[in-house]
């Protein structure tokens, strides 16, 4: 075994020393994101997917949780959808989708028959948490909704669902409700052990009851819980439960967590281990998001992933304590980015499978704790997009994955409309046989293509001396003509809303809503500069676009958050909204700036709103017309203010600039960054890194006392045509670059992807009169931005990217921007819905006076966006139904609507 190791291993040495040596290239393709082919998928994020094996297709599911049944007959997963799927794992095959049982009976059935339960239309699983009994005779699954769901498995094979566990509330500030995470049945089937994700607990339930029996104080955030030799080994995402004098950042429903005092992002993991017949309990460090557990087969050990640190804690069950720390990727230097959450061992115990999301792979190491060193990578196996759960069929010697993400096989279709949609969840599950050492060889090399490694490592070579200045530097570390880099990120449009009438790019215009009329400066911009046809976002909504957006990254905890958002919706711009678990734990680009001595200013980028009236007594809260009124100076009403949602931005951020708030007009964001750029020139010196929250376009739909869509895109529109001409006529302009980009695409609708976003290449070495279709992304202007700064990549994601190199040129042209006015008046106000003739239209006025605008993509998904389409193409053109997303990502305050067309 050990021979076998190390040969295969100096393999994979060798073949990642070949590609440093062929690491002088960058990477970069004109793909569009999509299917290539059947067995070659293009992601937002600078990979490509070529699973290994036979892949089921999971049209509109985010599969998060698989289970293998004891005799090997059934494979059963779900996600961010009410359905159990029970599948045969010979064939592939799904034989049956099952509903989520009622939580109105909590008792079990004498007989499955007797089971007259409607679905639950609300429960889905939670982040992890589907188990079977012992005998295979009962199915378990954590309902994000603070609830067990029982199922039986019938001799047959067939599954009913029974009824439901409710758990005792959690208590939480801001939550009642307890959010269930991973489970554990004893091996008599008499007990189940269930963690209390939000409670902090371990909760020891009765079966089949449900009664809660005993109830453990355990870490911050348990994940995960196995059993081995009578004590019960439970994952913390955040360590320790924070004490008094600890420094704490927020984790949603008011909780908190330990953070670290630069950053203020969590920067613990922990084990608790549980003695069941004393109740002692003793808690050992790991590695940072400890998440799945798995123990040996023969219990004296229990290994931990640790999905923030990329690393594997081994812990000795007798023992209470790490033995051994191992890394399941080629190196340990390598750029932070495998996110292993999710483990399995072999009957053998000698080789441990693990899901390492980012790298859309399977890692199988070799297992030797009593030998340290030996415990190593054998090889990776190409998966679907972001794995999350794992399972090993020892008796056919196979492997099934459930891959969180997808794309879908083909667009939805309309009559001869046809398109593509953020929210069409299309997750798989991978079924493969383990590979044999030559095999697994090539398919590691595979990996290592597919996530651009050969990118990644030449991010590490050195700068060259005496190399020019150029306007984007050819390695990090050159000098650049560019000294001054803003970074503006607006509110989620696709290119085709905006962009799909533009006769040069690839856009489709029966689908453009907010055309040249509406939006004039963004099309001069694209115009007189480059156009980007094939860029997108790497995220789906704003919870995810954020994290991309700041740090190129989404956690593992940022992935299996999408049942809900049950601890936090983190986008960063409110109090439940920041969320120190959902952050890289590789940091913010603000946070690699500031290492490397960076001068920054952020306007609004992770900043809550404060906005309030200036009488103290006046109740309520300041309308659009109030804030717009106050922008103009006809009144002197409302205070514009806002508070940092993580601590180390506080000395860059002004708190006079409102963020995220649709009743602040856009135009008074203009104003106060132009009035500090006219500081600046007084002062003669402008910050190398500006960030720019401006997020009007996200529309309030055609809610009363709100403006209308094409007020608020016309509001958009001209204080970013505003904020470039300013920046354009500065003293600053010869030494600038201005990129901009929607943070997500908010589910709307596009011919070529749902990613596929507007974004600006705005500076005097871009080019001009340039339709650029090279493939880029959110991580690409952030690649681009570390480049022209001189920073190191914050991680793999940002080094495998392709700098926007095909967009400048060498020489300056310093002819500046001019603004175009707006063709809409920016107070053009929705009317009151009784005064609508029109029965659809006004229908949708009032759902629109419903929707919480007032919360960043509170409002669901589909019903604006039928709202944005009737609103801008009348209620007689048909909503193109390829466009409608299977699920909302509503969180679980999140009122049901009608869905409104026709």
């Amino acid at each position: 075994m050990k021979s076998l190791t190390k040969n295969i291993f100096l393999v994979l040495v060798l073949t990642h020393c070949s590609s440093l040596l062929r690491s002088q290239e960058i990477e970069t393709t004109t793909q569009r994101v999509g299917r290539m082919r059947e067995d070659a998928i293009e992601t937002p994020v600078n990979q490509r997917l070529t699973p290994y094996g036979r892949q089921v297709e999971l049209p509109g599911l985010r599969p998060q949780v698989i289970a293998l049944s004891p005799d090997r007959r059934l494979l059963v997963t779900s996600g961010k959808t009410n359905k159990l799927l029970v599948i045969d794992p010979t064939t592939g095959e799904i034989r049956e989708t099952v509903s989520l049982p009622d939580d109105r009976q909590t008792i079990e059935p004498i007989a499955p028959s007797e089971n007259i339960l409607k679905p639950d239309k609300k429960a889905q699983v939670s982040y992890t948490g589907l188990v079977f009994s012992p005998d295979g005779k009962r199915i378990y699954l954590s309902n994000v909704n603070g609830s067990i769901k029982v199922f039986s498995v019938a001799d047959s094979g067939s599954v009913v669902g029974l009824y439901s566990i409710p758990l005792p509330d959690a208590n939480a500030p801001r939550r009642k409700q307890e959010i269930p995470s991973g489970l554990a049945v004893s091996d008599d089937g008499s007990k189940l052990f269930v963690c209390g994700n939000l409670s902090n607990q371990l909760l020891e339930l009765e079966l089949p009851s449900g009664k809660v029996l005993r109830s453990f104080a355990v870490g911050a955030a348990p994940y995960d819980v196995v059993l081995a030799k009578g004590k019960a080994f439970v994952s913390n995402w955040a360590g320790r439960r924070p004490g008094p004098e600890d420094i704490t950042g927020p984790a949603g429903r008011g909780t908190t967590v330990r953070v670290d005092a630069v950053r203020h992002i969590a920067n613990e993991g922990s084990v608790s281990i549980i003695d069941l017949q004393s109740g002692d309990t003793t808690e050992v460090l790991t590695g940072l998001h400890t998440s799945g557990l798995a123990r040996s087969p023969s219990q004296e050990h229990v290994v931990c992933t640790n999905a923030g640190s990329d690393t594997l804690s081994i812990i000795d069950v007798q023992k209470n304590e790490v033995i051994e720390t191992i890394w399941p990727k080629s190196k340990p230097s390598d750029l932070f980015g495998a996110s292993p959450n999710a483990v399995a061992f072999d009957s053998s115990g000698e080789r441990l499978f693990v899901a390492n999301g980012s790298q859309n792979a399977i890692a199988i190491m070799s297992f030797d704790p009593e030998d340290k060193g030996e415990s190593i990578l054998l090889g990776l196996i190409p998966v679907g997009w972001f794995p999350g759960a794992l399972v090993v069929n020892d008796q056919s010697h196979e492997i099934y994955v459930a891959n969180i993400k997808g794309l879908p096989v083909e667009p939805k279709k309309d009559g001869d409309q046809e398109g593509f949609n953020s929210h069409h969840y299309h997750g798989t599950l991978s079924l493969f046989p383990i590979p044999a050492a030559d095999l697994l060889a090539m398919l590691s090399e595979k990996v290592s293509k597919n996530m651009r490694y050969r990118s990644i490592v030449a991010t590490a070579l050195p700068p060259r001396s005496n190399q020019p200045p150029r306007a984007i530097p050819e390695r990090i570390g050159e000098p650049s003509k560019i000294e001054h880099v803003v970074y503006i990120l607006k509110e989620n449009r696709t290119y085709d809303q905006v962009f799909g009438a533009l006769p040069q790019g690839e856009g489709e215009p029966q689908l453009c809503i907010f055309g040249k009329e509406i939006t004039p400066n963004q099309h001069q911009l694209v115009e007189q500069f480059v156009l980007l046809d094939n860029t997108y976002c790497s995220g789906i909504l704003s919870a995810d676009g954020h994290q991309w957006s700041t740090t190129a990254f989404s956690t593992d905890y940022m992935e299996k958050s999408f049942a809900g958002f049950p601890r936090s919706y983190p986008d960063g711009m409110g109090d439940d909204e920041s969320d120190a678990l959902a952050y890289s734990p590789a940091g913010f680009l603000w946070d690699n700036a500031l290492l490397h001595q960076k001068t920054i200013r952020n306007y609004g980028e992770f900043m809550g709103p404060k906005v309030r009236w200036k009488d103290p007594l006046r109740k309520g809260e300041p309308g659009f017309i109030d804030c717009y009124r106050t922008w103009k100076k006809e009144a002197a009403e409302v205070i514009f203010e806002s508070a940092p949602s993580i601590e180390s931005i506080r000395p860059f951020s002004p708190t006079e600039y409102v963020g995220w708030n649709m009743s602040v007009p856009d135009q008074y964001r203009a104003d106060f960054i132009l009035r500090e750029l006219a500081e600046y020139e007084v002062k003669g010196e402008f910050p190398q890194l500006t960030i720019i929250c401006l997020p009007n376009d996200h529309t309030s739909g055609t809610a009363p006392k709100c403006p209308t869509p094409a007020a608020c895109m016309a509001d958009n529109d001209l204080a970013f045509g505003r904020i470039v001409e300013g920046l354009s006529h500065s003293k600053f302009w010869p030494k600038m670059a201005i990129f901009a980009i929607e943070d997500d695409p908010q589910a709307g609708w596009d011919h070529i992807s749902g990613y596929r976003t507007t974004a600006y290449c705005i500076s005097p070495y871009a080019k001009r009169k340039a339709t650029i279709s090279t493939q880029y992304n959110t991580t690409s202007i952030l690649r681009t931005i570390e480049q022209i700064l001189g920073l190191p990549p914050m991680n793999q994601f940002d080094a495998s990217a392709t700098p926007m190199f095909d967009c400048f040129q060498e020489t300056a042209n310093l002819g500046p921007f001019d603004v175009i006015p707006n063709n809409i008046p920016l107070d053009q106000m929705n009317p009151d819905p009784q005064a609508i003739r029109d029965v659809l239209l006004r229908t949708q006025a009032m759902v629109s006076a419903t929707l919480n605008f007032r919360e960043i993509d509170r409002a669901p998904e589909d019903t604006l966006n039928r709202i944005l389409w009737h609103a801008m193409k009348g209620s007689q053109q048909p909503y193109p139904d390829w466009a409608i997303s299977v699920t909302e990502d509503d969180d679980d305050e999140e009122q049901e609507v009608p869905l409104l067309t026709k």
